[in-house]
């Protein structure tokens, strides 16, 4: 580096602007052990506190990028575009998109991440199939892409190394909110793996890492800006989770669901997001009529192209394609328990944030990396925000595999429904969209 490590940082704590030549180095630097754990966590500070320029971010994120390697993903014809969802309660849009998606003609590289904290992880769903694999190979990765149009994997150890090393620090310095860390996290991520086109679910409110609209347009904003500075076509739609999606909540209860939708069924609201991303999805690969593509994947949804293609992604990577006919083969808890009101109303709120908090209690999420996932547990929601509710009525029932501890967890999710008596109006779904 030009200057030391410790100027370096300095420069960012006092508001300066750092060296596009010396964030490289620096963050090089991190990987071969020349610069400390704790100068990567004081400059992480520094940049939560200060933020980064728009020069600075897309140079950091070029050095995340050029840290490991990219798909080259350019003998797989056509535009090959994913999507990502800033994380939600009950999220479990893209076991449905994917292959919705792909049912359409367009290629899905969906390289998806775990769970942690309050919010579920696409990896983890996937992995309660028995038998289905996402620790695939880069080149499997590509041949499934190949063959069936669709594939969906965790992130490869080559793929961006420095970011997974900066997330593990920055989960434990309380910087994973700096928005242009964020925006850096994901935007490198999307580009290493080869995608051309990128829809943003972001999610807004009390289950969300953005709990405000402005906050969420900031993110979406600097993402966009980034992934298009590298050629990818980004566009972001921000969504309601004030309160979970769809009933399901935990990870065999969100395949099951997810089939559900896929058969023509399940929660309306989950129907409705579904389609409207997959629509901005078609949208980029080339379909220029908003409203024809949506037709187009409802028609797939509809027919049952989108259910089979589900069933050959997960036959194609190991899992046993008999649970989309028989949901009841997926893990199952034993204990079931009802958590009734105990008034009569309207349900005015919801704790979203609390609700998932609830379901890593239980064991279908986990606070440390670490912590093993019970994949059978957690929750059936019945009541959203605007619903009637009656004294003994139930809000939700509780999946628990230990029936003590989901006693207790159900008396806690009683306490998440905030029940009133004035008329309350339903959140809208959809908030903005933004190109």
């Amino acid at each position: 580096m030009s200057i030391s490590a410790c100027e370096f940082i300095r420069r960012k704590k006092e508001g300066g602007i750092n060296d596009p030549k010396d964030i490289k180095e620096f963050i090089q630097g991190y990987l071969d052990g020349t610069v400390a754990d704790y100068q990567m966590s004081a400059w992480l500070m520094a940049v939560s506190f200060n933020g980064l320029s728009d020069a600075e971010l897309f140079v950091y994120t070029e050095a995340l990028v050029e840290s490991g390697e990219r798909f080259d993903l350019s003998e797989i014809p056509g535009v090959k575009v994913d999507k990502h969802s800033t994380g939600g309660v009950g999220d479990k849009v893209s076991l449905i998109l994917a292959p919705l998606v792909a049912s359409c003609g367009v290629a899905v590289p969906m390289v998806s991440g775990r769970g942690l904290g309050h919010t579920g992880g696409t990896l983890d769903k996937l992995a309660s199939i028995p038998g289905f694999r996402t620790d695939l190979t880069v080149d499997e990765f590509k041949r499934f892409l190949s063959e069936i149009g669709v594939a969906m994997m965790g992130q490869s150890a080559d793929s961006c190394p420095a970011d997974g090393r900066i997330y593990a620090l920055r989960d434990v310095t309380a910087t994973v909110e700096s928005i242009p860390l964020i925006a850096a996290s994901i935007s490198a991520k999307k580009i290493a793996e080869g995608a051309e086109g990128l829809v943003l679910d972001v999610k807004v409110g009390s289950g969300a890492f953005m709990t405000d609209e402005q906050s969420a347009e900031l993110l979406a904003r600097e993402i966009i800006s980034i992934t298009r500075r590298f050629g990818v076509k980004t566009t972001a739609v921000l969504t309601d989770m004030n309160q979970p999606l769809g009933r399901a909540i935990g990870n065999a209860l969100e395949v099951a669901e997810a089939i559900a939708c896929l058969k023509g069924q399940g929660p309306a609201d989950l129907r409705k997001i579904v389609l409207e991303l997959a629509a901005e999805m078609l949208v980029l690969a080339g379909r220029k009529d908003r409203v024809e593509a949506r037709k187009r994947a409802e028609d797939a949804l509809e027919r049952g192209r989108a259910l089979d293609k589900f069933r050959e992604m997960v036959r194609i990577q190991g899992g046993d394609p008999r649970i989309v006919d028989d949901p009841v083969l997926l893990p199952q808890a034993g204990g079931k328990i009802k958590a009734s009101s105990e008034r009569s109303g309207i349900v005015q709120s919801i704790n979203t944030y609390q609700i998932g908090m609830l379901e890593v209690k239980l064991g279908a999420g986990r606070r440390r990396k670490e912590d093993l996932i019970d994949p059978a547990v957690g929750f059936e929601i019945y009541k959203k925000i605007g619903d009637e509710v009656r004294e003994g009525e139930a809000l939700a029932t509780v999946h628990a595999s230990d029936e003590s501890k989901g006693l207790r967890v159900a008396e806690e999710l009683k306490g998440c429904f905030e029940i009133g008596e004035e008329p309350v109006s339903t959140p809208s779904l959809i908030i903005k969209r933004i190109a």
